[in-house]
């Protein structure tokens, strides 16, 4: 059974930093791209940042390029998410999932297996 589960979500201040961690079981984690997306209320999901399999490929929403870096550390099946000079309006909620695919990444929820998804953490920016 595949278990995702984020965490490092917080409140923080503009301007702030946070540390968001994905750790995955019960799938080979250097079979599966990853991906960070982010859900903010009344608004749609949308796809923050992603990595292929073997890490060296690397994605960013145009809103977030620049300020957030993605990396896996394969020998403890995690994803994580720095986030810097955060943003009010990166208020979300905070998913990861994987995908079993090839290639360059994506940031297209439909290349993310539908059970492979966590349960979010969240995240809240003061202004």
């Amino acid at each position: 059974q595949v278990q995702v589960q984020e965490s490092g979500g917080g409140l923080v201040q503009a301007g702030g930093s946070l540390r968001l961690s994905c750790t995955i079981s019960g799938l080979s984690f250097d079979e599966y791209a990853m991906a960070w997306f982010r859900q903010a209320p009344g608004k749609e999901r949308e796809g923050v940042s992603c990595i292929n399999v073997i890490g060296d490929n690397t994605d960013y929403a145009d809103s977030v390029r620049g300020r957030f870096t993605i990396s896996r550390d394969k020998t403890k099946n995690t994803l994580y998410l720095q986030m810097n000079t955060l943003k009010p309006e990166d208020t979300a909620m905070y998913y990861c999932a994987a995908g079993h695919y090839g290639g360059a990444c994506s940031l297209h929820s439909v290349f993310y297996d539908r059970e492979k998804w966590g349960k979010g953490t969240q995240v809240t920016i003061s202004s």
